[in-house]
């Protein structure tokens, strides 16, 4: 597993730069469900690009990953999970604030995570039998505090029409950011700037973090408490495990 981890850093990190050297491009930008869930001609050629190079080194290897329908399910034999941009609005608005995501699981059991940073150059990686680290720097376990002395991440829509009693919850908190994109969200989880974050995403958007968190104390659950089916769209938190009965109180109406 050494060998595929090191590749996957390799990789993730030759696509960054892919992606910057491109940003100056004109950008062929087209709407999927709606006007704010874009896929641009970058997020295509960056997974594809992922993909060959995957494929290339790892050819019985299965491929679970957000673009062109590439689907396979996570519990069965080996498979990667990629998200060649994640915080695409960002992306195209801001040209920062967007992270790559990549997830490896084995026969239903997680192997590693990476979160990648592409405008910061941070790189995210670890998890399953390595060390979580930010680049060359390992990252710490979750330092308990109160929920007043903690920020968390949200999703907008999710805090405006309080859901699941979560806007009430958050109001215990210190504050709430939004960021745009799971990526930095959950990579701020990581290294300990926001204590949480909450939101409706995908597994290719969540599946670094909790494979990378549980190193470090965290947790990845939908907002009943119970572990993501891994194939839909899910309401869901990433929280200190030391927080869960107390979070899930105030999102149970009980607090």
């Amino acid at each position: 597993m050494e060998n595929k981890y090191s590749f996957a850093c390799q990789l993730i990190r030759q696509a960054g730069q892919l992606l910057r050297q491109r940003l100056s491009e004109e950008l062929i930008v087209e709407e999927k469900s709606g006007f704010a869930d874009l896929v641009t001609n970058l997020d295509l050629a960056i997974q594809d690009f992922l993909v060959e190079q995957i494929k290339t080194h790892y050819p019985t290897d299965a491929i679970l990953a957000e673009e062109k329908n590439l689907y396979h399910d996570l519990m069965t034999g080996t498979v990667w999970v990629l998200d060649p941009i994640d915080g695409t609005t960002n992306f195209i608005v801001q040209k920062d604030d967007f992270c790559i995501l990549l997830a490896h699981y084995h026969k239903g059991q997680a192997q590693f995570g990476l979160i990648y940073q592409v405008m910061a150059d941070k790189l995210y990686h670890g998890g399953g039998e390595f060390e979580v680290y930010c680049n060359e720097d390992k990252l710490l376990p979750y330092q308990d505090k109160p929920l007043t002395r903690s920020l968390f991440a949200c999703n907008s829509q999710m805090y405006r029409d309080n859901v699941a009693h979560l806007t009430d919850f958050l109001n215990q908190t210190l504050g709430v950011r939004m960021y745009g994109g799971a990526g930095i969200s959950l990579s701020y989880v990581l290294s300990g700037r926001l204590s949480g974050y909450i939101s409706n995403i995908q597994v290719w958007d969540y599946l670094p973090a909790k494979i990378m968190g549980e190193k470090l104390g965290y947790c990845l659950l939908t907002l009943s408490g119970q572990e993501p089916d891994f194939k839909t769209r899910q309401e869901v938190m990433f929280i200190p495990k030391v927080k869960q009965e107390e979070i899930l109180a105030y999102l149970s109406g009980i607090r």
